[in-house]
């Protein structure tokens, strides 16, 4: 046992030298002091928001599992919201804090998955994902910038400004804040017919076919993200892949040299120390989609 001072509280780590990375030798000690250390950059886009655990009690080469529900051995002093499901209702938990973030180590939780809107508007998101899926068995990362370089033509063309996030496996996110005026299913159906412009113009290699056999080795425009209760990784949370790469936000002009798993809990404080978070101050508010429905018919015709 050992304690992680944070802002807020001392927070006690169980097994701190229980290894959960054996690849990279890396413990639950460096992934809760990873947390610390990126608190300020992820705090922003985890606080307020349900979230997901992502749990690997025994190290990522051991079976993990996926947790909604709060425990009910949770600490009175971690926030939770209950929100209806189809059938019942959810306890998650909302990481608020640094304190929040490190007592998620002690419980093995090694990424933070959250939803597209915050508790105080359940039902409204105020950000819409692409993700951006390679084929199967593909390492050429082109294929994913090329996409990239695609969605976004189509979202300036509408006048919606985008970030990128590298997400630390396969692909890539495109991220674009909103007002959180309409609902899921409303910013779903317009994500759809975004993802169908920059597919349908670029039929060889784009697609949004769901199916994997459908997609004939083109770069999948994912957008199922954008529904009630879908989650979609933190920036700067921790994968559980080899290496321990980490969602990173890029900017715009990074994106031909940065890979998806190009850092890790190892090299992002050095990236840290040279750059800036690039999201910090880059100008993107809250954008409205109101008349965004009437633009695409334009571009669709």
């Amino acid at each position: 046992m050992t304690t992680i001072d944070t802002p807020e509280r001392s927070v006690e780590l169980g097994n701190p030298d229980k290894v959960l990375f054996p690849d990279v030798g890396l413990t639950k000690r460096d992934l809760a002091e990873h947390y610390l250390r990126v608190a300020d950059l992820a705090l922003p886009h985890l606080r307020g928001r349900p979230l997901t655990m992502e749990r690997h009690p025994d190290g990522i080469e051991a079976s993990g599992f996926v947790q909604k529900e709060a425990p009910g051995h949770f600490p009175d002093w971690i926030r939770t919201v209950t929100v209806p499901k189809e059938g019942g209702e959810v306890t998650h938990v909302v990481c608020d804090d640094a304190a929040t973030l490190v007592y998620l180590v002690d419980q093995a939780c090694i990424t933070p998955h959250v939803w597209l809107s915050t508790t105080d508007h359940l039902d409204r998101p105020d950000r819409l994902v692409v993700d951006l899926d390679p084929p199967r068995g593909a390492d050429d990362p082109e294929p994913v910038r090329f996409a990239a370089r695609a969605v976004r033509d189509v979202l300036d063309e509408l006048d919606l400004s985008s970030r990128l996030m590298t997400t630390g496996s396969k692909g890539v996110h495109l991220i674009v804040p909103l007002d959180g005026q309409l609902g899921f299913d409303e910013v779903r159906g317009l994500a759809r017919r975004i993802a169908g412009v920059a597919a349908g113009r670029h039929d060889d290699r784009l697609t949004i076919a769901q199916r994997t056999d459908a997609r004939r080795g083109r770069v999948f425009l994912d957008i199922l993200r954008n529904g009630y209760a879908q989650t979609t990784v933190a920036p700067y949370a921790v994968r559980t892949r080899p290496g321990a790469p980490v969602a990173t936000p890029i900017d715009w002009d990074e994106l031909g040299r940065v890979t998806p798993r190009r850092y890790t809990v190892s090299n992002l404080a050095r990236r840290l120390g040279q750059k800036d978070d690039p999201w910090h101050d880059d100008g993107i508010g809250p954008q409205s989609l109101d008349d965004v429905a009437a633009r695409l018919d334009d571009l669709e015709a």
